[in-house]
């Protein structure tokens, strides 16, 4: 029996190294580019596999402490260290998969915050072009009613005074998002 939960016990170790290594790649790349649907939808695969190996892992836990605890016929002294040790190795593993479960969720959770963070500079940078292509837009809208009385439109510099307000206006938008960090 102890032989048994001892290999099955230590290896579950090498599937935790593999799983840590993918996902140590997973952290690296997530902060050098955009996280595409792939990798978020590995990080979800990655947590319910390990979700699936907690739950293989966790009957061992009460077995080790079963065999630990209680004494059988035909269990010997001598066998006690080893069953403690087998014990030690299945708590070790169950904590790694929790290790690695944090360390997945906090992963998700980065790429759905920078994913958010990205799309609220689009949103800013969008806003603000709309906001500076607005100006003119209201200006000449005001000028294509084609009013009768418009002071302005018996005045010789009515048009370039249009065109200088429309440029001063979005100039100044234009200087303002840009020291804003928005453009």
């Amino acid at each position: 029996m102890y032989a048994i939960l001892d290999f099955v016990g230590d290896n579950y170790f090498p599937i935790i190294d593999k799983i840590a290594e993918e996902l140590e790649a997973i952290e690296d790349d997530l902060f050098t580019a955009m996280p595409g649907r792939d990798k978020i939808e590995r990080i979800y695969r990655l947590r319910a596999g390990l979700l699936n190996l907690r739950h293989a892992v966790a009957p061992m836990i009460e077995i080790c402490n079963q065999l630990r605890r209680h004494d059988f016929p035909g269990r010997s002294s001598a066998i006690k260290p080893y069953l403690r040790d087998v014990n030690d190795h299945v708590l070790l593993v169950n904590e790694a998969i929790a290790d690695l479960r944090e360390r997945l969720t906090a992963a998700f959770e980065a790429s759905l915050l920078l994913s958010a963070a990205r799309q609220n500079d689009i949103v800013k940078k969008l806003g603000s072009w709309a906001a500076i292509l607005a100006v003119p837009t209201a200006i000449a809208g005001i000028y294509g009613m084609n009013f009768k009385y418009m002071p302005e439109l018996g005045w010789s510099l009515g048009y370039p005074a249009s065109l200088l307000l429309m440029l001063a206006v979005c100039g100044t938008l234009y200087y303002c998002f840009r020291r804003a960090a928005w453009l």
